[in-house]
């Protein structure tokens, strides 16, 4: 497993992450999220819903994994994108995954 899906599910337990369309949305409009993780196998529909909102408000996104991986590290089903509400772990996962 990648070292940022571990950092996921540490986020999501430390309650740093917010689930599901229409929350992370609500995060990204009023600045509370720092980064938006969207599944490789999300809908084309919600790819574009999310990345349109990300740069009109320029929060920093990635396209990573799969919606099964994002999935697992959360402990959830069906989870195709995760937002992060925590400067500290933004970092870490940019590093992460730019690696």
């Amino acid at each position: 497993m990648s070292k940022y899906l571990n950092l996921l599910g540490l986020a999501f337990r430390a309650k740093k992450v917010s689930l599901g369309e229409e929350n992370i949305i609500q995060d990204i409009r009023s600045k509370q999220a720092t980064l938006v993780l969207i599944a490789s196998d999300a809908s084309e529909n919600t790819k574009k819903k999310l990345t349109d909102k990300c740069q009109s408000y320029e929060v920093p996104y990635r396209v990573v994994g799969t919606r099964d991986e994002i999935s697992h590290a959360l402990g959830k089903h069906d989870r195709v994108a995760a937002a992060i509400k925590d400067e500290g772990f933004t970092k870490k996962f940019l590093q992460l995954i730019n690696d």
